[in-house]
């Protein structure tokens, strides 16, 4: 189709460095568990995707992002830490710019989707 972009999940990388928007402490806690994470979407029209896959028990601490997101739990499931619903399979959460959160992935792990329409910053807060 003219003017659309394919972006082909099994042609990205696995990223393998740290980027200059997520706290190279998180990045190197993430990636000693064997978390790890594509960037899928890096601007494409506007919008920005992550496919992030995370072990049993992994937490990712209090943090705030300056843009909006969208998290989409495809396998697996997390707790929100602070209170919240558990989340599954399937479930979403919406994330509105410098709201602080953190989650803890469950027994079988995690594997998600985070959207935006911009390159966040991280920002960790806990």
């Amino acid at each position: 189709m003219a003017g659309a972009t394919y972006l082909m999940f099994d042609e990205i990388d696995w990223a393998t460095e740290s980027t200059t928007v997520t706290p190279k402490e998180l990045v190197d806690a993430a990636r000693a568990t064997g978390a790890r994470r594509k960037f899928v979407a890096t601007g494409q029209e506007g919008f920005y995707m992550n496919h992030s896959e995370m072990p049993a028990g992994f937490t990712v601490p209090p943090h705030t992002h300056d843009h909006d997101e969208l998290i989409v739990v495809i396998d697996g499931g997390c707790t929100i830490l602070g209170g919240g619903p558990d989340l599954k399979a399937n479930d979403a959460l919406t994330v509105p710019a410098h709201h602080e959160y953190g989650f803890r992935c469950g027994p079988e792990g995690m594997r998600f989707i985070t959207i935006r329409t911009g390159e966040a910053t991280v920002r960790l807060t806990g």
